[in-house]
């Protein structure tokens, strides 16, 4: 097995109007180069989503951009999104923002997508039942787009003929790519495709995400490595009783806004449909105490390291992602606090 916490990993969750400079001023502290006072933390990517329609969810509508900004204030820290939904944009504009943002990052772009939640599609004009096929289409063809000097393209969806994409990616062959697992065919999809993969216990209930795994495991070809990356909310303070008092509210708005976006509003796709189905019913019991039980790292240094051990023996991850701010509740000098003592004082126990 891999050295534990080979990669941490951070999330932004704000969802607050104040949310996008409060972003890039948290690239600030995620990187060990020298060009500021705090970028010596040491986090090694930080990932940003792609939500549309629900500001109290979240207002980043667009995280190539956010991303490409955060570039030019890091050095050092490696840039992703989390995910880019495929299936909303074409793939040729896609393809050429994502060169942009790793041109504008040295190379230090990681590309992750995936579908979203089917009440995104309606404002875009896409019946939510395309979603599988437009997703395979796309990643295709952005994949295409990046390897090849010229390409065409005869997809159900989208087409090309004798396309050159200008520019390239610094990355070669292209920027990482990694799948969101959030439904029962995502797994053995993203194996087929030697993939890496994003999950979380908080999307997918602790049972049907072990199950998952191991479908993703036992599916990649031989000699395929194995690169799970798992997502945990995440708050270190003094004491455990603080670390509540200080992230409790923002979790449980989380949740409660969560739980009104992941029920699709048709159908479409019956395997997708009852994923997200149970994932609303879940966490409309979900309370704090059962997300610190399954899931949580929630505590003072010591307990947040035994805490992150445990993690780790009971899903055998790669690599760690943390959910800083669920809900965006926090005040950003909070949300500093807790990600520089994460760093500092939890982070190079697994190193």
């Amino acid at each position: 097995m891999r050295e534990l916490g080979r990669k941490a990993c951070v999330s932004d969750s704000s969802t607050n109007c104040h949310a996008l400079p409060d972003i890039l001023s948290l690239s600030d502290i995620k990187t060990s180069s020298h060009r500021s006072s705090g970028d010596a933390v040491g986090f090694d990517t930080a990932w940003l989503g792609e939500i549309h329609f629900i500001r109290e969810f979240s207002i980043l509508a667009d995280p190539l951009m956010v991303l490409a900004a955060a570039a030019q204030r890091t050095s050092r820290i490696r840039l992703g999104t989390a995910v880019t939904l495929l299936p909303l944009h074409s793939p040729i504009k896609i393809a050429e923002e994502a060169a942009i943002a790793d041109i504008l990052s040295d190379g230090r772009l990681e590309f992750g997508v995936g579908r979203g939640i089917a009440r995104h599609y309606a404002s875009y004009g896409i019946p939510p039942e395309q979603s599988r096929e437009r997703f395979d289409e796309a990643l295709e063809f952005i994949l295409a787009a990046w390897t090849n000097d010229s390409f065409s393209f005869d997809g159900k969806y989208f087409q090309a003929r004798e396309l050159t994409l200008v520019p390239r990616p610094v990355q070669k062959p292209h920027p990482p790519v990694r799948i969101a697992a959030n439904s029962p065919d995502t797994f053995p999809l993203a194996a087929q495709h030697r993939l890496p993969i994003f999950a979380s216990p908080l999307i997918n209930p602790p049972d049907k995400l072990k199950a998952g795994l191991v479908v993703y495991s036992q599916g990649l070809p031989a000699g395929t490595l194995n690169d799970t990356a798992l997502a945990f909310p995440v708050h270190v303070a003094s004491s455990r009783a603080q670390a509540r008092a200080e992230c409790e509210p923002g979790l449980l708005r989380f949740l409660r806004v969560a739980t009104e976006a992941a029920l699709p509003s048709v159908q479409g796709d019956p395997k997708s449909f009852e994923a997200f189905r149970q994932v609303r019913a879940r966490m409309e019991r979900v309370t704090y105490a059962d997300m610190d039980r399954e899931m949580g790292v929630f505590g003072d240094p010591k307990y947040c390291i035994a805490r992150v051990r445990e993690l780790q023996a009971e899903y055998g991850f790669d690599e760690f992602i943390c959910y800083f701010n669920q809900g965006g509740l926090m005040d950003p000098a909070l949300v500093k606090q807790s990600m520089t003592l994460f760093a500092q004082e939890v982070m190079p126990h697994f190193r």
